[in-house]
């Protein structure tokens, strides 16, 4: 059975502003060095499947800049564009009718767009796992990170002991607060939910049938229109209207209850790189602890990030912050503040300033 790649491309990354736009989202910026976030994702994917079954899914307006930063990693006409965003429920069922139209049935890996991955050896082992289970057992496989420590922004995948490297699913848990956490972690029953999955296109399809019925005839009408005239007027009337809703609601989680659903735990240095202050996972601190990116000085400083985009950035006598420059923007917070810089997205929207997003 033929292995399709599909990569989900379609956030925002406030949290990266003001790198990060709207028609340039964190997974279109070069955070690691080497390459853009997306082109990273689809060469991982690549150790598994043929660059020619490897699609990105995006939204309309990020789409001709995913054109244009993946165009020597993937072809123009593997990028599937939503209208809009509708949440992962969507994406994803969207992806499965277009490769079942297409190409035929197939197992789907999917993977988030904006993910660092540090050992790609270990990474590509664990999929390769994946795709064997999904294929002998037909149950939808996703893969878990084992934790670190307890952590309070991510999920958490409860699953049952046993001697398989893969594991039943009890239950998938929101984010917690720190002392639930420790307690999921020092269980040793549970994994972070790191949102990549493995299955074949049927399958989930017939889970999309069972569990959101509503969905799945949006996701059936857009399929027959598909390779016909009608398929951009279909695609651009229906897929507005579908529920939004996240597929660990709308699939995995009633999957997981009748016991469809197996985890893999893993351990291959991720990290979803969510704001400025986990830079320190790609890069190396220097003997102060500073991060510095550009044209950066730095006196009596510590613990500090430094971005200059065109213009060389100074600091003198500070610590614990975070100071990026573009050419049209500066933003400076402390460090405990880096997941709060979508308020600042927030406030320039209400304000009228829509060009600086």
């Amino acid at each position: 059975m033929e292995i399709f790649g599909i990569i989900m491309a379609g956030g925002d990354g406030t949290r990266f502003w003001p790198l990060s736009r709207k028609k340039k989202p964190k997974q279109l910026l070069n955070l690691s060095g080497n390459d853009v976030m997306i082109n990273e994702a689809i060469d991982r994917l690549s150790n598994i499947t043929d660059r020619n079954n490897i699609f990105v899914v995006t939204n309309k307006l990020q789409a001709p800049a995913v054109a244009d930063v993946t165009e020597n990693h993937l072809a123009v006409d593997h990028i599937i564009i939503e209208p809009e965003g509708r949440n992962t429920a969507a994406c994803i069922g969207y992806a499965a009718v277009e490769i079942i139209k297409k190409y035929g049935d197939g197992i789907m890996v999917i993977t988030p767009s904006d993910h660092y991955i540090k050992n790609i050896r270990e990474f590509t082992r664990i999929l390769k796992l994946a795709v064997s289970v999904t294929d002998r057992t037909d149950k939808l496989v996703t893969i878990g990170i084992k934790p670190t420590y307890p952590a309070t922004g991510f999920g958490y995948i409860e699953y049952e002991s046993g001697e398989e490297e893969f594991k039943d699913v009890l239950s998938f848990k929101e984010k917690p607060d720190e002392e639930t956490a420790k307690e999921y972690v020092d269980s040793g029953r549970y994994v972070w939910n790191s949102g990549m999955f493995i299955w074949k296109a049927s399958t989930v399809l017939k889970c999309f049938k069972e569990f959101v019925p509503d969905i799945y005839s949006s996701l059936i009408e857009i399929e027959d229109s598909i390779n016909t005239n009608e398929e951009g007027n279909s695609i651009n009337r229906i897929y507005p209207t579908i529920r939004k809703i996240s597929i660990d609601y709308a699939v995995m989680e009633p999957a997981a209850a009748r016991g469809e659903v197996v985890v893999i735990p893993g351990n291959f240095g991720w990290n979803d790189i969510g704001s400025f202050d986990m830079l320190n996972v790609i890069h190396e601190s220097d003997e102060n602890g500073n991060i510095r990116i550009g044209k950066t000085v730095a006196v009596d400083t510590t613990n500090t990030y430094i971005y200059a985009s065109s213009r060389v950035v100074t600091a003198l006598g500070v610590d614990d912050l975070i100071i990026v420059e573009t050419p049209d923007a500066v933003m400076v917070c402390k460090k405990d503040d880096a997941q709060n810089i979508k308020k600042i997205v927030e406030e320039l929207s209400t304000s009228g300033k829509e060009g600086l997003l």
